[in-house]
């Protein structure tokens, strides 16, 4: 939504993220697409349209529907997402940074190839190598595909590339709206990893509604560094800057936070969007001018604290946007933005998404949807939702009623429509009959913890009350004094009496406390098997 109020453009425009690419580059061919901070290469939208035809080209040899893509954030794996759209093929985001039992990554290969009944999967031999990855069947690598390429084939794709767009747009694959655009796993930190179906309308409207709430346009330049094959990644960090025609400034390693600064510093993104795991990384390396160029900073995926959103603002004058979204969302829902911010809420839903709360224990006599004020499951409505999870039509019908997707998180509204998140369901237990939110308990911890000091919670079985709570900190502390300094914040149910040392939190490769790692590792170091 724009200043005026408005939604950002016409939403009923027909357009798919290929065709719309084409254009964009037609429109800027010698604007600077990539700025590949990891090869140390750039390309511009003339360049990246005739690589992106060239690949189509050459993947499109075969009968599959679906083709894997496993690569490092940056223009190699923004253009094969591109060629495989063109080809026709729905690219299938595979995640590299974590895998199934202990074949790592090459696990998530196999069930990705199984799940959506494909072989061939796009990679990189320079990734597969730093990772210790074994080679999977049906694996090609991007260095030999491009490398390959002959040069009457780099002459007829920058030939074609040279067309009108009618023209183009013929030559490639077309579609519908509501045809797969990509897809992507959930963590699988539940249950087994789900395919999510996002489609050109899911996440083309997400791109409009998130790009109105910070008035995005060509003239920014976006800092992409999160993983493409988390939806944090792959849409705000890649489909939205193409859309617009952005540079996008991208660096593989989210972690390497120093040479992340350096980058910032030296290439002067306009929007930096991350998890607050990275984000205090950057605060750390950071040094007071580095952010000068960063008009938008969102913090998503994880909650924000107290502490990040005050050291950004006193160290580089910048106030952290917290969001809230998922990968079934494609993933924006709500966001706090420069004219509705609340900070400790996670903003108010984007013009085009629908919130309710619904009472969990909803019947006959008890209301459906939960007032102002009263946490609920949040439950989320319009073309952001995605089509479907992939071959399992019981847990989609369970998870989307009546139109309305079911996130699986606890929040509540207050009277001015600004949404706070309570947890995850799962991250609820109950002590003493009592519903306790760990979430809650993780917040109280961080306004009494020494500073540098992180924590997360798991809930441990327990003989008198059912189930009690366990605290894993980062360094040693002086339990009883936090004990008595919780007390300020919580019930004496949801206090933990039991704190354990992890030098490290266990983290996805997203930056998301790891916490099915953090409740195993609590169990073992307090002398119970792991989920007993």
């Amino acid at each position: 939504m724009n200043k005026t109020g408005k939604r950002y453009e016409n939403k009923k425009s027909k357009m798919l993220l290929h065709h719309h690419f084409i254009k964009i580059a037609k429109k800027y061919p010698g604007k600077t697409a990539f700025v590949d901070c990891t090869s140390g290469k750039s390309v511009t939208y003339f360049r990246a349209l005739a690589l992106s035809l060239a690949l189509s080209r050459r993947l499109g040899g075969n009968d599959e529907s679906h083709i894997g893509v496993m690569l490092p954030t940056g223009a190699g794996c923004a253009l094969s997402v591109l060629g495989v759209l063109m080809s026709g093929r729905v690219p299938v985001m595979i995640n590299y940074s974590t895998g199934t039992a202990l074949e790592g990554a090459s696990g998530n290969v196999r069930y990705a190839q199984k799940k959506c009944s494909f072989q061939t999967v796009v990679t990189s031999r320079v990734l597969m190598e730093k990772i210790d990855c074994p080679h999977v069947e049906g694996m090609v690598f991007i260095e030999d595909i491009v490398g390959g390429l002959s040069a009457l084939e780099k002459l007829s794709a920058a030939a074609l590339a040279k067309l009108p767009v009618p023209f183009i747009l013929r030559l490639v694959e077309g579609g519908e709206e509501n045809d797969v655009a990509a897809i992507l796993f959930t963590s699988g930190s539940e249950k087994e990893a789900r395919a999510v179906q996002l489609t050109h309308r899911n996440i083309i409207s997400n791109i409009r509604d998130f790009s109105g709430a910070f008035e995005l346009s060509g003239k920014d330049s976006m800092l992409a560094s999160l993983p493409y094959f988390h939806i944090f990644g792959f849409n705000p960090n890649l489909w939205t800057p193409l859309y617009h025609g952005m540079t996008i400034i991208s660096y593989a390693n989210p972690i390497d936070y120093k040479k992340i600064c350096e980058i910032i510093r030296d290439e002067r993104p306009t929007i930096i969007l991350g998890t607050p795991s990275f984000f205090w990384g950057y605060l750390r390396k950071s040094e007071p001018g580095d952010f000068r160029s960063v008009r938008v900073a969102v913090c998503g995926a994880d909650k924000c604290a107290d502490a990040l959103r005050q050291g950004f603002m006193d160290k580089h004058n910048i106030t952290l946007y917290e969001g809230y979204g998922a990968t079934e969302t494609s993933p924006v829902i709500s966001v706090n933005t420069p004219l509705q911010n609340r900070p400790g809420s996670v903003g108010k839903a984007l013009p085009g998404v629908s919130l309710r709360i619904e009472n969990p224990e909803a019947g006959p006599h008890i209301k459906k949807d939960c007032t102002a004020g009263i946490a609920g499951r949040i439950m989320v409505k319009g073309d952001l939702v995605m089509r479907g999870y992939l071959g399992d039509a019981e847990e989609t019908a369970g998870r989307i009623r009546d139109g309305w997707y079911d996130t699986g998180d606890m929040g509540f509204l207050d009277e001015d429509g600004y949404l706070w998140f309570a947890g995850r369901l799962k991250r609820f237990v109950k002590i003493g009959g009592e519903m306790v939110s760990l979430v809650q308990v993780e917040e109280a911890l961080e306004k009494v913890l020494p500073e540098g000091v992180f924590s997360s919670v798991a809930a441990v079985p327990d003989v008198i009350k059912g189930q009690k709570i366990v605290a894993a900190v980062t360094s040693g502390i002086d339990e009883m004094k936090t004990i008595r300094q919780l007390m300020e914040y919580l019930p004496n149910i949801a206090i933990p009496k039991h704190f354990i040392v992890l030098p490290e939190l266990p983290r996805t490769g997203t930056g998301k406390i790891d916490f099915r790692r953090v409740a195993g590792m609590v169990q073992s170091a307090i002398g119970l098997k792991p989920d007993s």
